[in-house]
């Protein structure tokens, strides 16, 4: 069986499409899958069971991205697509059955998990390498807790002040999780490390994971983290779907919709869409809270 799966060009969009192809790979376990996603998004998918073949569409003008998975794809038959960017594609190319995402509300699983008639939503999940893991526990401290803190985003209304974050893991690391050792992670580019460079500045013992990590070692280090607190942000998709307890922050977002999809993840949000209207105390209470549960 041979399956095409169009996701995201976002990393966050795309992990939480994870949940559709680890069902898919469940139900065939014998298909080949080829994933289509954008640049940024591709790493996610690099480990995954029963993949064929990753195409990156990188954006351009005029819909022209589209042209070469299109032209890989009409060479072919295809026994399903599955298209949540509701493209015309699978329209274009042999294939015997095709599912393509329609607008919908709700919770961005609820809305994938109608894409192929499923009553039950499957969470995200995230795929690393006994290589990715070992990567991973080489930068941890043996027998320590670690705090994972995302102090980045892709819009600044979406950040949470970086001296919180600095107050937050100190009141942690007295209260809840004692001992706990910090780990600054954020993605690759001037940008990113610019919005995290005070914190691990303010945090000299931190575990520098700035735009160090493939997307599959990040994952492997978070499913062996404690605890993870960030923005609203890819990343924070990614903690969710590796079962680290995970808190999001969100300020001018939907949470209801985009909020974090995990066995132990959850949302915050401010009194009103300004993310300095959520203190510390209300974010070191909800962490405590996703602990103890």
């Amino acid at each position: 069986m041979r399956i095409l799966f169009v996701t995201a060009n976002r990393l966050g969009d795309a992990v939480l499409s994870t949940g559709l192809l680890d069902h898919l790979i469940r139900t065939y376990p014998r298909a080949r899958i080829t994933v289509a996603c954008g640049p940024v998004a591709a790493g996610v998918f690099q480990r995954m069971p029963n993949l064929e073949r990753i195409v990156v569409i990188a954006k351009q003008p005029f819909g022209r991205h589209w042209l070469p998975l299109w032209a890989m794809a009409v060479t072919r038959w295809w026994d399903l697509v599955v298209d949540i960017r509701g493209s015309a594609l699978s329209w274009l190319i042999p294939v015997r059955h095709r599912a393509v995402m329609r607008p919908s509300t709700g919770p961005k699983t609820v809305q994938l998990a109608r894409v192929l008639g499923l009553h039950q939503v499957p969470l995200p999940v995230v795929w690393f390498s006994a290589e990715d893991d070992a990567r991973a526990a080489s930068l941890l401290p043996p027998g320590r807790p670690v705090i994972v803190l995302a102090p980045t985003a892709n819009w600044a209304p979406k950040v949470w002040p970086a001296e919180r974050f600095v107050t937050l893991f100190q009141r942690l690391a007295a209260g809840s999780l004692p001992g706990a050792m910090p780990a600054v992670i954020a993605g690759p580019g001037e940008a990113e490390a610019a919005m995290a460079e005070p914190v691990l500045r303010a945090l000299p013992n931190a575990i520098d994971l700035i735009g160090r990590l493939s997307l599959a070692e990040i994952a492997a280090l978070l499913s062996r983290s404690s605890l993870f607190v960030g923005n609203d942000s890819g990343l924070m998709h990614l903690a969710a779907a590796s079962g680290v307890p995970t808190l999001g922050l969100f300020g001018p977002t939907n949470a209801a919709e985009y909020g974090p999809a995990g066995p132990r993840a959850t949302a915050l949000c401010g009194p009103d869409t300004a993310m300095e209207s959520l203190s510390v105390d209300a974010v070191v209470e909800a962490a405590a809270r996703l602990l103890a549960a």
